[in-house]
């Protein structure tokens, strides 16, 4: 499958973010800031792995640089007061994960503080960017773009569950790309042949609703849809799809870890697949989405390397 990551505006470039400034030559270790619009046990994992790309680079945390954490927990309200914090505190930097709302929250408290981010969502739609190619401003980052991968997931739960019964498909109506993501399900369900129910949930109460009203419509499998929100709630979505014994593809191998049933996402290996899907993201079997947050890690070092003096090892 051919690659779909996205890179902005070369990430290699990034130290032209903040021209003339450079780490502080004081007793304080210059600090980062992790926004997060996901709950902290959902972030371990991807902040581990940026922690990884940064040490990759020299920077260590709690020896040559702090990484300050705030996660929204699911209350994307929170996230506006949070970059605020971050930039009250003027950290040099800010990593924003978990979609594209913790990237525009950043984005509006700063012109300045260089903001790195990872989202499956289009940010030129979401507003993040001006252009895949010339960002601008003081943000870049990568997108996955994931919504031009639903038909495709389609196809593969075609093929764990073969036959004529409606496939389901959950999203969230305020996922940023929503509209794009119900578009390519609708195609990608004409192409397979297949009636495609589509069902909403944009809080973790409306999840069992949801799938309450899938199985009233006679739905012989599920799609999630990418969203923050489900990735927090894999758990329960997990347990849900084992309950109504729906096989279910998701768009994070993180999902089978939780206990998915004959997961075929695009980053995970199922024994009913003839053909086991590749990663679109490092075009590779069995990656997590953890795996993206690694080389963003390597980025935001990058935005501060340029001027700063070489990193203690």
């Amino acid at each position: 499958m051919r690659r779909r990551t996205v890179l902005l505006g070369g990430l290699a470039g990034a130290p032209a973010l903040l021209p003339g400034r450079g780490w502080a030559q004081t007793s304080a270790l210059p600090t980062i800031g992790y926004l997060s619009a996901s709950n902290s046990t959902y972030t371990a994992p991807l902040s581990a792995a940026v922690r990884k790309g940064l040490a990759e680079q020299g920077f260590v945390e709690g020896r040559n640089v702090a990484i300050e954490y705030r996660t929204a927990e699911g209350r994307y309200d929170r996230l506006a007061a949070l970059a605020k914090e971050f930039v009250d505190r003027k950290v040099s930097a800010i990593f924003a994960a978990g979609g594209t709302d913790p990237a525009r929250a950043a984005k509006a408290a700063t012109a300045t503080i260089p903001i790195v981010f990872v989202s499956a969502a289009d940010p030129v739609r979401a507003g993040v960017v001006a252009s895949l190619n010339r960002p601008g401003g003081n943000v870049t980052g990568v997108s996955l773009i994931g919504s031009t991968l639903e038909a495709k997931r389609l196809e593969y739960l075609h093929r764990l569950a073969p036959g004529a019964g409606p496939i389901g498909a959950l999203v969230n109506p305020k996922y940023p790309d929503v509209d794009l993501q119900i578009s390519a399900l609708q195609k990608g369900a004409e192409l397979i042949k297949r009636p495609l129910r589509i069902v909403r949930a944009s809080t973790a109460a409306e999840i069992d609703a949801a799938f309450a009203e899938l199985v009233q419509q006679g739905a012989v499998a599920l799609a999630i849809g990418q969203d923050p929100l489900f990735g927090d709630q894999r758990s329960r979505l997990a347990a849900l799809a084992n309950q109504h014994r729906l096989p279910a593809i998701f768009w994070q191998r993180e999902f089978a870890d939780a206990g998915g049933p004959r997961p075929a996402s695009t980053s995970a290996r199922s024994s009913r697949a003839p053909n086991p899907p590749t990663c679109p993201c490092c075009s590779r079997p069995g990656s997590s989405w953890s795996s993206t947050s690694r080389p963003r890690g390597r980025s935001v070092s990058r935005c501060r390397r340029k001027s700063s003096p070489p990193p203690t090892r």
